[in-house]
Order: C-alpha cells, then structure tokens, then sequence
C-alpha cells in the first residue's frame, strides 16, 4: 500500500487541485479563444484564410505529438518538476506569440512562438490526470476529476467569448497576453503547494529517444493530414503523403515499443481487456463529440437561421450541462464506482444524440437546448469516471505516460471526428443533391432540403455508433492496480 496522500493537509488538497484546475483551464481556453482571432491577424499581416489557420494547427499539431514524451519524462523525473516547467514554457511561449510578431513583423515568427506555447501546453496539460492519481487517495479521485473537468469545460466555453472581447476593445495580442498573469500566478502557486514526490520508476535505462521521435512523427503528422485534408483535398498527394509518414511512423512504434526496456508508450497494457474497453470509451466518445461540436454551428446558422451570437448562446447550454455533470460525477464516482456512472453517461449521451437525429428544420430551440445539455451531462458522466478506469488499472510508475495517453485519446479523436464527420455530410449533400456544384455554392444559396438531408445522415450515425459506447460501458468492469491501493479501496478488484 501506498500511503504517501495521507501526509497531506485538506489545505494541501485544495492548493494543488486549484493547481492542477488553473492548467486545464489555461489549455482549454487557449484552444478556443485564438479561433475568433483568425480573421483580424489575417488582415494584419495580409495573408489568405488557409495560411493563418496554421496558428491553429500548429499548436494542436505539436500539441498532440508532445503528449506521451512528457508523460513518460514525467514518469522519470517527476511530475512537479514537467508541471511548473510546463507553467514557465507555456507563459513565454504566450508572450512571444503576443510580441515578436508585429515587433519583428513576421508571421512565421507568430508559428515559431505557438509552436514553444504549445510545448508548455503539452507539459502541464498531460500532467493533470497523472497529478491526480500521484496525490489524492482513491475517496478522492473522483471529485477531483470531476472539479478539473468542469474548469476544463469553463475554458473552452468562454473562449470565444473573451477571445472576441479582447479582439475588439484591446487587440489580436491580448488573448495571448492574458496567459501571463495566471501563468505567473500559477507557477508560484504550483511551487508552493505541489510536494516533490520522488519519480515511481526505477529504471536506468536511457531515454527512449528513437520512440519520441516515432510518436511525434506518427501523431503529429495524423494531425497535419486531417486538419489540412478539406481545404487541399483527401486525395492530394501531400495529405497522402503524411497519411503515409504516420502510418508507417505508428507500425515501427508498436514494433519499436515492444523490444524497449523503457518505452514512450507501453504496448503491454493494451493487453488488459478492461484497459482496452475503458480507452475505447473515451475514444469514441470524444469522437462523436467532435463531430457534433463542429457541425451543430452552422446547423444553427443555416437550418435555423439563427444570427452567431445567438446560436453561441444557444450552444452554450452544452457546456454549462457539461460543467454541471462534472460537478455530479465526483460524488457519483463515490457512491456508484466509475463503470456505474459511465454507464449513466452513456445513456444520457446516447439518448442525446437520439434527440439530435430528430432535428429539422422546423425544430424548437428549446428542443435543441434540451438536446445538448443531453450531451452535456453525458460527456461529463463519462469523461472523469472513465479517465479515473484508465488511470487505476495502471502501475504508479506508468502514470505519466497513461495520463498523456488519455490526452491524445482526446486531442485526436477530435480532431478526427471533426474530418470525419464534415466530410460525410458534404458526402451525403452531394449524394442527395446529385451534383457537385453545391459544394460551389455559399451556405446561403444551398437548397435547405439538401443540407437537412446532410445534417440527418450524419446525426443518425452518430447516435448508431453512440450506442457502442453504452455496450463497452456495460461490459467494462471496475479494477484497480495493486500500486493504488489504499484504505478506500476494498470494495474494488484487484488486477
């Protein structure tokens, strides 16, 4: 048994769980709050919409490919210290991506900086689940996961909103700007009240440096095809070229991973039918949520016709379902155990995604409000109680790297979703309509029919493959890793 949590203070619990709540709020604002931004620094350094969406794709794309190298490093050298490194990189990297710029009036200078912004992002936002398990004891795990979920989901909804309130009254800069005082406060706050905890891992075996360069290759390259696949088309020979680099990068990983003492990633577990089941979970689910979360925009605003700040507000109910399930699945977590409330989750998941394929366009807005905090209350059911499954079948020194698994396990299927599911409905618009002009057409000039025919077919798959996150929530089952054991846990199973 591991009894290292119980030196610590409820004041202690406090300080590094605001800590570990300020790092995800910081990531997930950052990955919304620059969106909005695009179109001012496009007219500012004058450049077409295709060049200046790399500020976004550049910072996921490193973002995702730096996931499991921290965590593993973490796994070595401890988590404190790739947290507030983390916190340090991560607010440089915002004030260089606000300063240099226009001061060397350069936009690659404006890439190079996402790119060290997003570095420092990868560093504190692969270290939250890990955190989590490292010190709170199982009683508290729950509630801990689901407080960080609900600042997780804070800072994705309100990003747009103080994105676009910086852009207009103060400048493009300052939703870069505003990192550094919460990253300063953050970084004196994670000094003072994470304890070092010496690094679970024994092993002196060299860094497992060819695996880094694979992951990053495999994954960021994953990233690049999907997010430039719909403006340069799937059948361009540079997105099949990186389809192509990161498919042949992943294989020699598997390969690579399997004869490494230390490796990045550790194959091994993907053995354990449960690990499997409760990673396919969380895959699946933000999968579908991407999709959604991508589409439902300009279902508002062309099906409905609904003006942006409205439809905002309108998808805002989302987020706010989101956060208060988050807050519900803590203390769920401790009464039902994480399979039962998956289960629940999946269930509200699903059945939002069943109100979502009845849309049209003649639907209510309260219909469609009631539909999304559906989601809302389904993904915050899920995501904590599944993120907990994943991380207590894991051994203690494997908690870094498990913990960044799950970001890419998030990162990247949405993404994903996102290709996936734009592409489909374009697809099923094309297949109804019969010919290729509509995709010539503006939003506005598309004949609604075709375009509600589009939104059915890809909501009615949707809710079919929603379904098989309720099956695998049925057939996974709660187990714990020996290394997490404490007193609270004698009612779970031990792997």
């Amino acid at each position: 048994m591991h009894n290292y949590e119980e030196k610590l203070s409820e004041r202690q619990y406090m300080l590094i769980l605001i800590s570990i709540s300020m790092a995800l709020f910081m990531a997930s604002l950052d990955g919304t709050i620059v969106n909005i931004a695009l179109p001012t620094i496009s007219h500012i350094f004058d450049l077409p919409t295709t060049t200046v969406a790399w500020v976004a794709t550049i910072y996921l794309l490193t973002l995702t490919g730096c996931f499991l190298i921290f965590g593993k490093l973490a796994d070595r050298i401890g988590f404190r210290r790739i947290f507030i490194s983390g916190f340090f990189i991560f607010t440089i990297g915002s004030f260089f991506c606000g300063f240099l710029p226009e001061f060397l009036d350069s936009f690659l200078a404006l890439l190079g900086s996402r790119v060290l912004q997003a570095v420092g992002g990868a560093m504190i936002a692969a270290m939250a689940p890990a955190m989590v398990a490292a010190f709170f004891p199982l009683n508290r795990k729950g509630k801990a996961m689901g407080i960080i979920t609900i600042f997780a989901a804070l800072g994705t909804a309100i990003g747009p909103i103080v994105g676009g309130f910086l852009t207009q009254y103060l400048s493009w800069n300052w939703i870069f700007y505003i990192n550094i005082p919460v990253g300063i406060l953050a970084i004196l706050l994670g000094m003072y009240a994470i304890p070092y905890k010496p690094p679970a891992t024994t092993s002196h075996s060299p860094f497992d440096y060819p695996g880094a360069v694979l992951v990053f290759s495999g994954l960021g390259f994953l990233i690049l095809a999907v997010s430039i696949g719909a403006s340069v088309g799937w059948t361009s020979p540079v997105v099949l070229g990186a389809f192509a680099v990161s498919l042949l990068s992943l294989c020699i990983l598997a390969s690579h991973e399997l004869k490494t003492a230390d490796p990045i990633l550790d194959f091994r577990l993907f053995k354990k039918r449960n690990f499997v089941l409760a990673n396919l979970i969380l895959v699946i689910t933000f999968f579908l949520f991407g999709g959604v979360n991508y589409l439902m925009p300009f279902f508002l605003t062309i099906v409905k016709n609904l003006d942006p700040s409205t439809a905002g507000l309108i998808l805002a109910s989302l987020s706010v379902a989101l956060m208060i399930s988050g807050f519900l699945s803590g203390r769920l977590i401790n009464r039902i155990g994480n399979r039962r409330c998956c289960i629940i989750g999946s269930l509200f998941l699903s059945a939002g995604y069943l109100m979502i394929a009845f849309f049209s366009s003649d639907i209510s807005i309260h219909y469609i409000i009631i539909a999304l905090g559906m989601v809302g209350l389904g993904l915050g059911l899920v995501y904590p109680p599944g993120t907990n499954m994943v991380m207590w079948m894991a051994a203690r020194d494997k908690h870094g790297m498990v913990s960044s698994l799950l970001n890419v396990e998030r990162s990247a299927p949405l993404t994903l979703g996102i290709a996936f599911f734009s592409m489909l409905f374009v697809q099923a618009m094309l297949f109804v309509a019969q010919h290729r002009e509509i995709t010539e057409a503006s939003p506005a000039a598309l004949q609604i029919q075709v375009v509600v025919a589009g939104f059915d077919l890809v909501f009615v798959l949707i809710f079919f493959i929603s379904i098989l996150v309720v099956l695998l929530s049925f057939l996974s089952k709660d187990e714990i890793h020996p290394d997490n054991l404490d007193d609270t846990a004698e009612s779970m199973v031990v792997v």
